[in-house]
């Protein structure tokens, strides 16, 4: 059994960044890497752009302007402006070549064709210039970059429609357990309705991972082996719930061992989720979860999301940590260290009544773990305690 930070480290150590790239359109390329610097194929703005609603003017030394026409945005053409002329203009539209400044119309006295500006204006004043966010030709987004929705605006209002980026993993979620039937179905003396898996896809969709399989399996040796051996040749990233302790029906460990996966780790001093299994066959990372759900979406934020992000080559790999001051009083048990479901807000945190591992109505009320060190014994009320922020 190991300790909880040796486990993390181990986490980071062995799980390697994919490096495969693929193309995606530019719209449905949220949430990935850049695989290769973007260089911009147009100036943006492509042309002079009014900052504003007001009047294009061709500047001369008095503040009476001649008016001879109208731009809107999306309009083509070029008037031609004399000094001491003027064109009415929206925001977004072309500035003729021939106006060197903008005046906003609230500053603008209009009769019949001719308009009186408020006081004197300097050049180029209320003008995007041709080229001002980003040059033709000049680097617009650079490798590595995380396409963001703002990020995705920007490249479609450059031109561009699809992307290189960098191959989110191919994940595998199996849950084990002759006790586990589906929703819909009847719930016979015995059986419970099972949800890890539904809940580590929604973990998984929440940051962005989509390419995610679900399986089942039976407490049987020889169905255990089959599918695992099938599923850790087919993905980059495995995880299994139930199956790893040490009962008579738990097979996922003896199976993974026939199958040649090397144990990097198995059992973590912390609590819950004391049966954590980690492993590597060839380039494909295996977590074993605990069956026990709260004891699995722990270990998925403690270490399966540090395998996620180093997949993805991102440096930033573990979740916020953050002091907060403890709203509650606690008593620890035994010397294991500990992740407390609690509620984070502005500093503050209360840690929850429930904390047994097979809780998962007070984990659905949480969005922080709050960690009790192995010498903790006991939280006051305004205590600061170390608190982990969870993805909302």
């Amino acid at each position: 059994m190991i300790s909880i930070e040796k486990a993390i480290q181990l986490v980071k150590q062995h799980v390697k960044p994919l490096l495969k790239t693929t193309h995606k359109p530019v719209e449905k390329a949220g949430g990935y890497e850049l695989s290769q610097d973007i260089h911009s194929p147009i100036n943006m703005p492509p042309f002079r752009q009014s900052a504003m609603d007001g009047y294009a003017l061709n500047l001369h030394d008095s503040l009476e302007y001649r008016l001879i026409g109208e731009i809107k945005a999306g309009d083509g053409q070029q008037p031609v402006l004399k000094p001491g002329e003027a064109v009415r203009i929206f925001t977004g539209a072309a500035v003729p070549d021939t106006a060197n400044a903008v005046m906003m119309q609230e500053k603008v006295g209009i009769n019949g064709n001719s308009i009186t500006i408020q006081h004197p204006i300097e050049k180029e004043t209320n003008i995007r210039p041709l080229g001002e966010q980003v040059k033709q030709g000049a680097l617009a987004l650079k490798k590595g970059t995380k396409l963001t929705p703002a990020a995705i605006g920007y490249l479609s209002s450059l031109g561009i429609q699809d992307v290189s980026v960098f191959q989110k993993p191919s994940i595998a979620l199996i849950s084990t357990g002759n006790e586990l039937v589906e929703p819909g179905t009847d719930l016979s003396h015995g059986k419970i309705y099972e949800s890890n898996s539904k809940m580590l896809l929604s973990a998984l969709y929440s940051l962005k991972f989509y390419d995610v399989s679900i399986d089942k399996v039976e407490d049987d040796y020889t169905k255990t082996l089959t599918k695992l051996k099938t599923i850790i040749e087919q993905n980059d990233l495995v995880l299994i719930t139930g199956g790893i302790s040490v009962g008579d029906y738990d097979y996922v460990g003896k199976a993974l061992n026939e199958l040649g996966v090397e144990e990097v780790f198995y059992k973590v001093k912390q609590k819950p989720g004391k049966p954590l299994f980690f492993g590597k066959k060839e380039n494909t990372s295996i977590f074993a979860l605990p069956g026990n759900p709260a004891a699995a979406l722990t270990c998925f934020y403690v270490y399966v999301y540090i395998a996620l992000q180093n997949l993805m080559g991102r440096d930033n790999n573990q979740l916020p940590y953050v002091e907060a001051k403890s709203l509650s009083a606690f008593q620890k048990k035994g010397d294991r260290p500990q992740f407390l479901k609690a509620i984070y807000n502005n500093g503050t945190v209360e840690i929850l009544e429930g904390q047994s591992s097979a809780m998962q109505q007070t984990f659905a009320l949480s969005n922080a773990l709050v960690f009790a060190t192995e010498t903790t014994t006991q939280i006051d009320i305004n205590d600061s305690v170390e608190t982990i922020l969870l993805p909302v």
